[in-house]
């Protein structure tokens, strides 16, 4: 079928953000394909959330029910999606690069026997040659690679979240087409147990969710430095982010971590505090609604993709700022 699937994560009965960002993209890239855009629910009663994924644009909400999905167990989960993908023979899938569809992603890929690539940051749709462009980070992060998958079907993708922006459609949704998919699990089984779920990191590394971040580089110089980031963030009720380069110094936790290899953000405001722009970190961040950035070198790549740049000593302007800003509420 020339349909383009959206895996339409949830977790607790809601929809993950991820799904509703890729259906964003999936309206643009149905629009270049001519082909149909479609979300796949697998809940434990997901009627509810049907309404939401058509606001987004899905023309179609494949709905799988079944207490079995009530939270994710790779075995079931699996299975159901796999069977559906080879019943409808689905183009091109799209999975949210979470915890769960690192899992899932891979699994179907390996049964169906077709190609994956992981971590997209980037994705385009070429008419002629019908092809999904995957884009992403390769070599360290060294550079960006565009990948196909020219010989096997489904084209399937993995993006991890923020990557895209989350746009609902304008206007009142119209709703669509609702196919209620019947499960028989009965005879597989499952090798999982979930015993807890345990909860990471604590208000200043929800990085994922915040709508400002303040990140430290090497730059700063030392590990005591990262107060003026913390100082910084406080005052603008920011989350506490961090380069690749400072996690593997061992000077902050690697839940703090934005990049390639940590955590993709999409904040209305990133300050880069002695960050100097490394390909691995600007795949992480350079999506957010306003770049701010300060670094002693000019040249630093950081610059290219900020809206505003600071060039100069960051012991001197970061205090400047905090007390810009403290004075300012103050008034």
């Amino acid at each position: 079928m020339n349909e383009i699937w959206v895996f339409a994560e949830q977790r607790d009965g809601k929809l993950e953000s991820v799904a509703l960002e890729l259906l964003s993209k999936g309206r643009e890239l149905a629009a270049k394909s001519g082909y149909r855009l479609a979300a796949v629910l697998l809940s434990e009663n997901g009627e509810a959330l049907a309404p939401e994924l058509f606001a987004y644009g899905a023309q179609k909400v494949y709905r799988l029910d079944d207490p079995r999905f009530a939270y994710y167990q790779n075995d079931w989960w699996s299975e159901a999606f796999v069977s559906l993908v080879r019943e409808k023979g689905p183009e091109i899938v799209l999975v949210g690069a979470t915890t769960v569809g690192r899992s899932l992603a891979p699994t179907a890929a390996s049964i169906l026997h077709c190609g994956l690539t992981a971590d997209c940051t980037r994705l385009d749709f070429d008419p002629e040659t019908k092809l999904l462009l995957q884009t992403r980070p390769a070599f360290g992060g060294n550079i960006m690679a565009t990948i196909v998958c020219a010989d096997t079907r489904p084209q399937m993708a993995t993006v991890r979240p923020n990557v895209f922006k989350k746009e609902p459609l304008p206007g009142a949704p119209s709703g669509g087409e609702l196919v209620n998919v019947p499960v028989d699990l009965s005879g597989v089984p499952c090798r999982m147990k979930r015993l807890k779920v345990v909860k990471e990191g604590g208000d200043d590394v929800n990085l994922a969710e915040a709508k400002a971040i303040v990140s430290g580089g090497r730059g700063l110089g030392s590990p005591e430095k990262f107060s003026l980031v913390r100082e910084l963030a406080s005052v603008l009720g920011a989350a506490v982010g961090a380069s690749r380069a400072t996690v593997d110094a061992g000077w902050i936790s690697p839940l703090h971590q934005v990049g390639q290899t940590g955590k993709t953000v999409c904040p209305k405001l990133y300050v880069a505090v002695g960050i100097s722009g490394a390909i691995q970190h600007l795949a992480g961040m350079q999506s957010s609604d306003t770049i701010v950035a300060i670094n002693s070198d000019p040249n630093a790549p950081i610059f290219d993709v900020a809206d505003y740049g600071l060039v100069g000593d960051l012991n001197e302007i970061v205090p400047a700022i905090v007390a810009a800003v403290k004075a300012r509420r103050g008034a």
